[in-house]
């Protein structure tokens, strides 16, 4: 027996201005019904809903993408894995089998990137705060600190003074690179004359030894332009630490901030139209090194922290609808069991969100809301979106970034994450939260024991 075809009332959608003529454009949405060969109902039935879903070779083949235009352009590349994008271990470990070292930012992630077999030499240790006991550890232990902070920098030459070897550090260096608003948060300032001071302070220090500068001038930054202006600051400031001294700088770590093919709200055009290439940055940033003073038998290594436009195209998150409903103001609302706690990223982008199953042409203006009592879940405020039943699934696209790292466990548990690996498997690489999981971390006193 054919299934009876769902009905769908007519909808008249209001021509917006900017299409191409009077009578409006064809507008139709294509479903996504499979991730490599993985039915997406299949997904759901097997693992839940919501479910995020990564995928090992888009990490890698995105991976050797960005390594391939930056060392074709300089000889000396070394990408360092941003832990805090994506702190999974099954994540991180792909990226170190990949030859990248690790970029941590607190000392929960130096532990994660020990325990991930990194050799501690190959550990970057940036943020603007690590305890003294941190900076022992790490500094013995041989680790580069990128140092945020003249307080900092103090207690790195105290420390240093009982450490059985030369502390290797860096500095953080923050810049006016054309961006709007300036990143000054972290690190020294380059041109009120900060970083050069903290330069001269280290050189001064005998047990420091500078092996570094580094600076990360914001995050999903479009304009190529900036990474050059910083580049050519930072090989201006190795030019003069060489002058003065004769000491030659190991390498120069330009960060990341790279941007991804997510669109950000509010912005005019698509993310796929508008974010630069990887060559792109390459050019920028490898141009502004090689066309500066620094000798060709001296040129530093150079070292990326890139981590949301490695790993975003990796990401999915499943769903499933869970009722439609007409709001106050005629706009069709669609509920589904993802949250803002699950995809914290809905915050700052217009997430590429698309049906499960296959859908005719038909499409409406609706608001695509989460699960929570919160009347700030809402993934989309306004999408053309097709008319889907409770129970279909739907899938949101580019979320490797930082969602499984910012989300939160507010309201609903957390779901299962599952990698899907280039053997064809599909692995469980985080277990689903229940109640067992909070019991195991809460106690109630003996006093409340009885209810």
């Amino acid at each position: 027996m054919t299934e009876k075809q769902r009905y769908e009332r007519p909808v008249i959608n209001r021509i917006q201005s900017g299409l191409p003529d009077k009578f409006g454009a064809k507008f139709r949405m294509e479903s996504r019904t499979e991730i490599e060969g993985h039915p997406v109902k299949e997904l759901i039935a097997d693992y839940g809903s919501p479910l995020f879903v990564l995928s090992e070779n888009t990490i890698r083949s995105t991976y050797r993408e960005l390594l391939q235009a930056f060392s074709t352009r300089y000889p000396k590349v070394q990408m360092a894995w941003s832990y805090k994008t994506n702190y999974l271990d099954a994540v991180c470990r792909i990226y170190h089998q990949e030859g990248a070292w690790a970029e941590v930012v607190s000392w929960f992630e130096y532990e994660k990137a020990i325990n991930n077999g990194v050799d501690p030499r190959n550990i970057l240790f940036n943020g603007p705060y690590k305890s003294a006991e941190e900076l022992r550890i790490s500094l013995k232990n041989g680790s580069l600190v990128h140092i945020d902070h003249f307080d900092e920098l103090y207690q790195i030459i105290h420390i240093s003074e009982d450490l059985p070897v030369k502390a290797k550090v860096a500095i953080r260096i923050n810049m006016d690179t054309g961006i709007y608003p300036q990143w000054e948060r972290f690190g020294f300032n380059y041109e009120n004359g900060e970083a050069w001071t903290a330069v001269n302070r280290i050189m001064n220090s005998p047990n420091l030894e500078l092996v570094g500068l580094h600076t990360h001038i914001g995050t999903y930054i479009m304009s190529i332009s900036a990474y050059a202006t910083a580049s050519y600051k930072l090989a201006e400031l190795a030019v003069r630490t060489e002058r003065k001294f004769g000491h030659k700088v190991k390498y120069i770590d330009m960060g990341g901030g790279f941007a991804t093919r997510n669109t950000l709200k509010g912005a005019y055009l698509p993310g796929t139209d508008t974010c630069p290439s990887f060559d792109d940055y390459a050019d920028a940033i490898t141009g502004a090194l090689l066309n500066s003073e620094i000798r060709p038998e001296d040129m530093p290594m150079l070292i990326l922290e890139t981590g949301r436009a490695l790993v975003d195209d990796a990401g999915f998150l499943l769903g499933t609808v869970v009722a439609n409903k007409r709001m106050a103001s005629g706009r069709r609302g669609m509920i589904t069991d993802i949250g803002v706690n699950h995809l914290f990223t809905s915050f700052w982008y217009e997430h590429t969100l698309l049906p499960g199953v296959p859908v005719n042409a038909g499409s409406e203006d609706t608001q695509i809301c989460g699960p929570l009592c919160m009347n700030i879940d809402v993934i989309r405020q306004a999408v053309r979106f097709p008319l889907l039943q409770p129970g279909d699934p739907v899938v949101v696209e580019r979320i490797g970034a930082y969602n499984m790292t910012q989300w939160l466990q507010f309201i609903t548990y957390r779901p299962k994450i599952v990698l899907l690996a280039e053997d064809g498997g599909v692995y469980v690489i985080r277990e689903n939260e229940n109640l067992d999981t909070f019991k195991a971390l809460e106690r109630v006193p003996d006093f409340l024991q009885n209810r």
